[in-house]
């Protein structure tokens, strides 16, 4: 019988995701209140019907499990029409017997306030990829996950793994509030719950939480905190390297974190003799890993939201460390949400345009059409809010519930603005290519990049400044470095205008500098287009190694070099609103891999790849890169150089 493989509990598809996105993104807590995501949240169905024919040709024995009330009705497969003949109903969580003969299983499964889903248990009739669930309006293949393989993994809770983290360093303080008491540095991000067990009977300390010694010495203005602590677990999940422990001293308690993480295998390896390089990669790691769960979020701390530019770049750093197809999908789903968009992801213009983009990634590293089929809809749907805010010359504009965003930075962006335009471009292209994986006409849209693309070159590009303008509306002329990043990166500019852009865009000092890791990454990715290697591991080894000089153990969200504590922690006009463990910080490991390591696909799903290391950069060497059905490793020592592929014994 086809499609036997069991996969485990199924759900209508994208409710999952859906489901959980809405508990990740109404998880952020501040100063003592809870800030739910500001953006619309898409429900999940309360009501599906999963359903699968069999022929069978022997008496068989079966159970659905699922999470939810509802019921399993049996009937002749003949009679499918009649809703009342030969139709049997039977309790959920019930041994059934049916066969020999040809049958529909039917399961109903409501849940008011989690998610239905269903697990059927049996040796020939189980869950598998041939069950269908319908809304009652529609209807496809079901949703299932690795994380929910095992009947005791219920997808209503998130699958965590713990990790128990000692302190480093247990030292008296006084905070700024004047208190004395115990600062605690266990050494590293966690992002979990505490565990203490005070020697001393009496008194309720409160404890302060902090990504850095300043913050949770600021009993005050510190993001997390919390009140009459006794011995135990505080339960709360939350981010910190961290804590003050008010009117304790170091003799008087133990404390213990319990990070918690969904363990996604990191696939990746790399040491050489380039000690700065080897800790870059390392805590990038350990700052992708953090911010990986059920979705790609910003950062562990302050906002702890799916946002679709952040994760746009996790996309493209997932291969080069998990090569995990489903992190991706599962993110993708979240924040596309159902069908008949109501607002731009996120309420941004360019992240919706990015989501689009990211599709065609997403095809590239995993080769699966069925995914691009069955979310093919959602894309048209929400190219179709696109087309809908621009104006007779093809532009994009934001409107007034729209945020344009680009990056934290000084653009003008008065009017129509180039980096939009051009991302808008893109997503053209991409919608046409997609069309044609899916047996669609793509002409519509190659048609749309053509004449949007004319009117970018004659309204944005300036011959005499040689680069793009943010705005031709305002009349300023403004270039910065994004509209220009934008256009080589997504290959709209040719290698003239690439020529011209990098020597008076990218590698001219009078324009104001990346300061975020988000735009650093597509500045890097520009220059390494554009062969400047030597160029990408200076900054590379200067931006990042500059954080590590100011003892970053994650990367951050932002970084000037020239701030010094306590302002290097500020960020949105807050003293501590900057997230020191954000995931655009993690892109070093895509560059090394991509780039340094030369590995890179040829076709779809890495079918074909290519393995060109640019060994001029090291003395020793030895790597793992992951492709398809394993990791390449690569091996430096002695001059002499080797490579070799590593099944992964997983798979």
């Amino acid at each position: 019988m086809e499609n036997t493989k069991h996969i485990g509990w199924m759900w209508y598809p994208g409710d999952m995701e859906i489901y959980h996105g809405m508990l990740q993104n109404f998880s952020r807590e501040e100063r003592g209140y809870d800030w739910p995501a500001f953006w619309w949240p898409d429900n999940w169905n309360h009501r599906v019907l999963f359903e699968r024919t069999y022929e069978l040709q022997e008496e068989t024995r079966f159970t659905v499990h699922a999470k939810g009330i509802g019921n399993v009705v049996i009937k002749n497969a003949g009679t499918l029409r009649d809703i009342n003949v030969n139709e049997v109903k039977y309790p959920l969580e019930t041994e059934l017997t049916i066969g020999p003969g040809a049958y529909t299983v039917t399961a109903v499964v409501g849940n008011m306030s989690g998610l239905p889903c269903a697990f059927v248990e049996g040796e020939i009739i189980h869950s598998d990829e041939a069950w269908t669930a319908s809304n009652d309006l529609s209807s496809g293949p079901v949703g299932h996950s690795c994380l929910f393989r095992s009947l005791t993994r219920d997808p209503n809770e998130v699958p965590y793994s713990y990790r128990e983290v000692e302190p480093a360093a247990c030292t008296e303080k006084t905070s700024k509030a004047g208190n004395e008491g115990t600062l605690v540095d266990f050494g590293c991000a966690v992002n979990g719950s505490l565990k203490f067990d005070f020697d001393r009977p009496e008194g309720t300390p409160q404890i302060s939480y902090g990504e850095s010694d300043e913050e949770a010495l600021d009993e005050e203005r510190c993001y997390y905190f919390e009140k009459d602590v006794k011995s135990g677990t505080v339960s709360r999940r939350r981010a910190f390297r961290y804590i003050f422990v008010r009117g304790v001293k170091t003799t008087e308690f133990r404390v213990t974190a319990v990070h918690s993480y969904v363990d996604i295998p990191v696939k990746a390896a790399f040491r050489s003799d380039d000690e700065l390089l080897n800790r870059i990669f390392d805590v990038a790691v350990e700052t992708f890993r953090q911010c990986s769960g059920m979705f790609f979020i910003d950062g562990i701390k302050r906002d702890r939201w799916v946002w679709s530019g952040d994760a746009y770049q996790s996309y493209v750093v997932n291969p080069y460390i998990f090569f995990d197809k489903e992190i991706n999908e599962r993110t993708l789903l979240q924040l596309r949400g159902n069908l008949g968009i109501k607002q731009h992801l996120n309420t941004i213009v360019d992240y919706s345009m990015l989501w689009i983009i990211a599709l065609k990634q997403q095809y590239e590293m995993t080769g699966d059409l069925r995914f691009i089929e069955g979310i093919y809809e959602k894309a048209e749907d929400l190219t179709g809010l696109l087309m809908r805010q621009t104006n007779e010359l093809g532009f994009i504009y934001g409107r007034p519930q729209d945020w344009i965003f680009i990056d934290w930075a000084d653009i003008d962006k008065e009017g129509t603005l180039a980096a939009e335009q051009v991302l808008l471009v893109k997503t053209y292209e991409v919608m046409a290519e997609l069309a044609e994986l899916v047996g669609r006409d793509g002409n519509f849209y190659q048609e749309k990049k053509e004449a949007l693309y004319e009117n970018l070159l004659r309204y944005f590009w300036d011959e005499e400044k040689g680069a793009f303008i943010d705005s031709y509306e305002s009349g300023r002329r403004h270039v910065t470095r994004h509209a220009n990043i934008f256009a080589i990166f997504f290959d709209l500019a040719d290698e003239a205008m690439r020529e011209k852009i990098r020597k008076n865009v990218i590698m001219n000092p009078e324009i104001a500098e990346i300061t975020t890791p988000y735009f650093k990454f597509f500045e890097l990715e520009t220059l390494c287009r554009l062969g400047d290697l030597d160029e990408v591991m200076r900054r590379m080894k200067e931006y990042w190694g500059g954080m590590l000089e100011k003892d970053a153990v994650t990367f951050w969200e932002e970084f000037d070099p020239a701030q010094g504590s306590p302002e290097q922690y500020a960020m949105y006009a807050d003293p501590y609103g900057k997230s020191l463990c954000h995931a655009w910080g993690a892109s070093p490991i895509y560059f090394i891999g991509k780039y340094f390591l030369g590995v890179r696909p040829t076709a779809p799903g890495y079918e074909t790849y290519t393995v060109e290391p640019k060994l001029q950069y090291f003395k020793a060497l030895d790597a793992k890169v992951p492709v398809r059905g394993g990791a390449v490793r690569l091996l430096l020592k002695d001059g002499t150089f080797t490579q070799e592929f590593l099944p992964d014994p997983a798979e």
